[in-house]
This record gives structure tokens, C-alpha cells and sequence, in this order.
């Protein structure tokens, strides 16, 4: 199985510790966000990934062969200028079209970290015969997905912009927060007319409202976290530390 790690943000907020690293660079408890990603997508079956590049791009790259790309297939999509989720994703379809068109793949950010169940979350995926299937929660954001009484797709709410666009009527709408999981069939990709740098939201909500199968994985049980600040660091690493204590203490 193949993934997409989203790793190419400039990490603004987490500064000052990305003043002299990417933010994939950034370590929580010991460890890399983008070690930390990888290792969650290999326990998930995942062995060949690319990473999108481009804040202390060459950092990025020297990391991955001093760790013998953690014994996976890993190419790296550099870009000269920021592409956004869905510039991203589209400048290293390549990738994907190696496989068989049938075959889901997962994007992952890399500035989160969570407990949700990738396999479980390819079943839903498959069940249900999506394009694209979003991990979501119901939690506060200042951007919600909205999806109807069947967890399609509906539209989106910006709370800052005071906005709320709808590309798919519904009597029913449940506002949602992504959580930046996605699972994919590659056809999307060919499917993706958007052009330069923008977000794959923006993809989600055209073919959408072009009656494309877009749906919500609730994950609502599950540890969850944006790593998008440097206090995000500091409580992520206090959760962990808990985590690696319950686990020893299960073991005795």
C-alpha cells in the first residue's frame, strides 16, 4: 500500500522551532513528526510513501538517507513553491498511477497525530465504494466539513470568514472537523482540474457537487492532536509519556 505524507509547510505557527528546520523535523517526546508519521503508517501495512518537500527541503531529504528511509520505499516532491494539499498531491500523481486505479492510498499530514485506525478506516472506505473518505470528529475549528444524514459530503462552514458554501442540498447537515486523514482511490487524481498552488477541499467540494461519493469516517473516540503550535509540542509529548507509562505499567 501506498501514502502521501504532507510535509512541505512552511510551519509558520511553529516557530520558533522551525526557524532552522522544517517543521517534519520537529521533535515531539524524542522523536520526529515525520519519523512518527511514518511509523504509524507502516503498522498500517503502508511500505511505499512520498513526501512533499519544501521549507529546508534538503534537511528533509538527508534525514530520510541517514535513516535508510526507515527500510521503506520513500521518494521525496520537491516544490519550488508552495502547492497546497491538493498542488501537492497533484504534482506527485505520478506516484500513484503506478498502481492499479482500484487501489486506495492514504494522505496523511504530517503535523498530527492520532490514535485513529487506518485499516478500519480503509474498510469503511471500501464498504461504502468512496472516492475519498475523510477522518472527521466533532470537535471546535474555525473550519467545518458538512455532510448530510449519510456522511456525504455537503459543503463546508468558515466560522472566521462568517461563510458557509453548499455544493449538495440537504434537509440534515452535521458540521464536522477534518482531521487531515484522507483515503483515496488514485482515479481522483485525473479528476483533480484544479491548477497551481490550492487545497484538495476545494477538489472534494466540485466533485461533490458532481454527485462523487466524498464521505466522513467519524473517529470521534479517538486521540487526536494538530501539532501546529510549539504548546501543541509540549502537551503531545506530556500525552505520550502518560501513553509509554500505561503501557509499562499493562506489561507487569
Amino acid at each position: 500500500m501506498k501514502a502521501m505524507i504532507l510535509a512541505a509547510g512552511l510551519g509558520t505557527r511553529l516557530r520558533p522551532l522551525t526557524d532552522d528546520r522544517p517543521k517534519a523535523l520537529v521533535e515531539v517526546a524524542g522523536r520526529t513528526l515525520l519519523e512518527i508519521t511514518i511509523a504509524r503508517l507502516q503498522e498500517f501495512g503502508v511500505r511505499e510513501v512520498i513526501v512533499n518537500v519544501h521549507h529546508f527541503a534538503g534537511m528533509i531529504t538527508e534525514y530520510l538517507r541517514g535513516k535508510n528511509n526507515f527500510g521503506m520505499r520513500i521518494e521525496i516532491s520537491e516544490e519550488g513553491s508552495l502547492l497546497d494539499t491538493g498542488g501537492g498531491l497533484k504534482k506527485a500523481a505520478w506516484f500513484f498511477r503506478e498502481e492499479d486505479p482500484a487501489a486506495p492510498f492514504i494522505l496523511h499530514n504530517v503535523d498530527v497525530i492520532s490514535t485513529i485506525d487506518l485499516r478500519r478506516m480503509l474498510d469503511f472506505h471500501t464498504q461504502n465504494q468512496a472516492l475519498a473518505t475523510l477522518a472527521v470528529q466533532q470537535r471546535q475549528t474555525s473550519r467545518y466539513l458538512l455532510f448530510d444524514g449519510q456522511m456525504r459530503l455537503c459543503g463546508r462552514r468558515l466560522i472566521k470568514e462568517q461563510k458557509t458554501e453548499l455544493v449538495r442540498p440537504s434537509p440534515q447537515l452535521r458540521a464536522v472537523a477534518f482531521s487531515g486523514i484522507h483515503v483515496i482511490l488514485p482515479r481522483l487524481l485525473e479528476m483533480m482540474r484544479e491548477e497551481g498552488a490550492f487545497s484538495i477541499v476545494q477538489s472534494y467540494l466540485r466533485l461533490a457537487g458532481e454527485g462523487e461519493r466524498i464521505v466522513a469516517y467519524r473517529a470521534d473516540g479517538d486521540y487526536w492532536r494538530d501539532l501546529g503550535k510549539p504548546e501543541s509540542i509540549a502537551r503531545v509529548s506530556e500525552d505520550l509519556k502518560k501513553q509509554a507509562m500505561l503501557r509499562g505499567r499493562e506489561t507487569h
